[in-house]
């Protein structure tokens, strides 16, 4: 088994254990009280969606940012929830069914692996690009997808600049019990995501968020993109 396999397997072992709680639970994650609808929400607005678009949710859990998509494109839109683990799907696919909405396709599959459809009109993932390993591969894939105004959000968590090696550890260690971070520290994927942005997608805003703890990054692929 390679290391990337591993660490697919880890992903999927870790969320299937927490698919059931997962809604009640990723509300203490990173720390209780976190603006966690605001700042989805305002991931969402950042996409610019109009009635009608299309839109990809990567990493999509158990469809969190579905009511919020479901307000801006209405349902002539699409929704494709896309997620690497059966069991969040299967609560995503729980809501949808609750809500009542035909416009939602959800998709099995490795975020680095998955087939972007074309013309797309914009792709969201919220709190789980980071523990992507070939989170770069995933923005290029997906950058390649978008319609030629279509743009790309991640809304995730990072570690503040300059923060010592102790703080950062110890943060480390209160979220680990809420996501499978082995070697994010190292890895420092957040680094990764804004460089692969910068180099795939137009007019790119990098927000910080909460003191650095976190980050709202947008592009879209605009007209002189390749």
């Amino acid at each position: 088994m390679s290391q990337a396999d591993g660490g697919r397997d880890r992903l999927i072992e870790t969320y299937r254990k927490k698919a059931k709680h997962y809604d009640a639970t990723s509300r203490l994650y990173p720390v209780p009280g976190y603006p966690h609808r605001a700042l989805r929400r305002r991931a969402v607005q950042a996409l610019g969606l109009r009635a009608g678009d299309t839109v990809i949710d990567i990493a999509c859990g158990t469809g969190l940012n579905f009511p919020l998509i479901e307000e801006v494109i209405g349902p002539g839109g699409r929704i494709v929830g896309v997620d690497l683990t059966d069991a969040m799907l299967a609560h995503a696919q729980d809501r949808v069914e609750r809500n009542g909405w035909s416009n939602v396709s959800l998709v099995q599959a490795d975020a680095a692996e998955f087939g972007f459809p074309a013309e797309v009109d914009g792709i969201l993932s919220t709190y789980a690009l980071t523990q992507v390993p070939k989170c770069a591969e995933v923005i290029a894939h997906g950058a390649a997808a978008l319609s030629r105004e279509g743009r790309w959000v991640v809304l995730d968590v990072k570690v503040p600049d300059k923060t010592p090696g102790w703080i950062a550890q110890v943060g480390t260690a209160v979220v680990r019990p809420f996501a499978s971070i082995d070697e994010w520290l190292t890895r420092r994927p957040w680094e990764a995501i804004r460089a692969a942005m910068q180099e795939e997608l137009t007019d790119l805003s990098w927000t910080e968020l909460l003191f650095g703890t976190a980050f709202l990054a947008a592009g879209s692929r605009g007209p002189g993109a390749p």
